[in-house]
């Protein structure tokens, strides 16, 4: 019987794994760790989230893989509203139990294989190279359409604002993209978690009329609640765009079991349909932003980027582990640029997803 090769075996080492070291530094404060290294909320629920959830605990029966029409309703009028996204059918929603799910399985849903190329940015989230591997796709890493000559690969990943850089790209430059893509046949996908988070730029969605002129077709973008409604544990997100796609995602996933949750259709239909709890978390953000930022200057660190999003992308124009550990001695703990490409291996990505209190922590230690 000839060898199986498992899996996990071709997948790198699960980044925050190894930052077991510089954790257990940071957590020997005096005052306890701040920890900056992972983008996960920290402030609670919307009532008005958890009270549909429970509303809807005693469904019994399999969810609709498609998502109630109620929800994919709200999708639809809340990219209109939030985002100028018009022109989508609410066909054209399909939730997702979080769209690192998504976007991890993406390349293997759509049956790419070892003869595809899947382009990721030089600075990229970890998913997208994930997703790629478990496909045994090939990874190409670029930021510009000129790297990558006359290659024609199957799936390009976008992310604007960015996931670490929190870069975001400009019309022009989505417009080149989709341009690009229409003549190669290229499906484009927008990583859009970030959308709702702007502080020096307006980023624009994948899906905007200014960037496709209306024209979803091999387009996709996918959205997450878990940034802009603290929706994380839920595992609330959905993916939209390009109609004969999402119908034959859909399919997929009806036979794989990818189903949300009844319950959480529910909250996410909450959230969509309210934009306070939405502004006020955005606030929270811009406050820790506004607080942690001056102080890392002042410290002599350089930010670079970091218009938009949920991250702080800095640099002590050293080694990004020395940082880590720099950081690391004052109770602090952040992520190290090289976890998101070899691009990375002189910054450090801080979150601003940490409490108030820890926000103030960091700012006195650092001042």
């Amino acid at each position: 019987m000839p060898s199986r090769q498992i899996v996990s075996a071709t997948l790198p080492e699960f980044p925050w794994d190894t930052l077991a070291e510089a954790k257990a530094i940071a957590a020997g404060h005096p005052d306890g760790i701040v920890d900056l290294s992972v983008g996960t909320p920290v402030d609670p629920v919307a009532p008005l989230i958890q009270d549909a959830l429970a509303a809807a605990g005693a469904e019994s029966g399999y969810p609709a893989t498609a998502g109630t029409a109620q929800l994919r309703e709200s999708a639809v009028a809340a990219l209109a509203r939030r985002f100028g996204v018009t022109g989508i059918d609410q066909a054209a929603i399909l939730p997702v139990i979080g769209t690192k799910e998504l976007i991890a399985w993406l390349p293997t849903l759509l049956g790419l294989g070892a003869g595809d190329a899947v382009v990721v940015p030089e600075l990229a989230y970890p998913t997208y190279d994930v997703g790629a591997r478990l496909a045994k796709a090939r990874v190409v890493r670029a930021d510009s359409l000129t790297q990558l000559g006359p290659q024609r690969p199957a799936l390009m990943f976008l992310n604007s604002p960015s996931n670490p850089t929190g870069r975001v790209l400009g019309v022009d430059h989505l417009r080149k993209v989709v341009e690009w893509s229409r003549q190669r046949g290229v499906l484009v996908v927008s990583d859009e978690c970030y959308l709702g988070l702007a502080w020096e730029a307006e980023p624009l969605s994948l899906l905007h009329p200014t960037v496709c002129d209306g024209d979803h077709s091999n387009l996709l973008a996918v959205h997450s609640l878990s940034k802009s409604s603290s929706l994380a544990g839920y595992r609330a997100g959905f993916v939209t765009g390009d109609a004969t796609l999402i119908a034959e995602l859909l399919a997929v996933r009806k036979h794989a079991g990818m189903i949300v949750p009844t319950p959480v259709q529910a909250a996410m239909v909450a959230a969509l349909d309210d934009d306070d709890h939405e502004k006020l978390q955005r606030e929270r953000y811009a406050q820790r932003r506004a607080s942690l930022l001056p102080v890392l200057r002042s410290a002599g660190f350089t930010v670079d980027h970091s218009e938009a999003g949920l991250y702080l992308w800095a640099s002590r124009g050293e080694g990004c582990h020395e940082t880590v550990a720099w950081l690391a001695e004052r109770g602090i703990l952040v992520a190290p640029g090289d976890f998101y490409g070899p691009r990375g291996a002189r910054h450090v990505r801080i979150a601003l997803t940490a409490t108030d209190e820890r926000i103030g922590a960091a700012v006195e230690r650092l001042s």
